[in-house]
């Protein structure tokens, strides 16, 4: 299994992957141009040359990114795989000095069992909602938001 940036080659796989789950409503549809423009924001696990996996990082401000796109091919559930993704990007999130991660889901346990705490719609800055106003479900598509810090809460020295 290789974790890696996608390539344009791969936008179809992830086109069909995603599309698998939007039809089950477990995540919502991504316009297949929207993959192509983003493709620098996609990973993908990869299993003897096929995509089995994938999820995107988009920097949303200053100091705050999306995990989003988090699809594993069901043959391939159980197995770490979307933890290692979005540790990955985790990671890629540090790299550019974001330190707040969030995602939008209707997988709520997965994020939490990985570190997000469950918060309100509101606490999101409003530029996040850039992409939601062009979903045919907004306002009330049902996801929900998390977030995760990515460095520890420093405390305070006592004197």
């Amino acid at each position: 299994m290789k974790i890696r940036p996608a390539k344009v080659s791969d936008v179809k796989a992830i086109h069909a992957l995603i599309g698998y789950y939007a039809e089950r409503k477990e995540m919502l549809p991504r316009p297949i141009n929207d993959l192509y423009e983003n493709i620098q924001e996609l990973m993908v696990a990869e299993d003897k040359g096929k995509v089995v996996a994938c999820c995107a990082l988009h920097v949303s401000w200053e100091d705050l990114a999306e995990i989003k796109a988090l699809a594993v091919e069901q043959n391939y559930h159980h197995k770490g795989i979307g933890t290692t993704i979005v540790a990955t990007l985790e990671k890629r999130a540090k790299e550019l000095g974001v330190n707040r991660v969030f995602a939008l889901t209707f997988k709520p346990p997965f994020f939490k069992q990985l570190g997000y705490k469950q918060i309100k719609r509101e606490a999101l800055p409003h530029k996040i909602w850039g992409e939601c106003v062009k979903c045919h479900l907004f306002p009330d598509c049902g996801e929900t938001p998390l977030i995760k810090n990515l460095t520890p809460a420093t405390k305070s020295k006592r004197k």
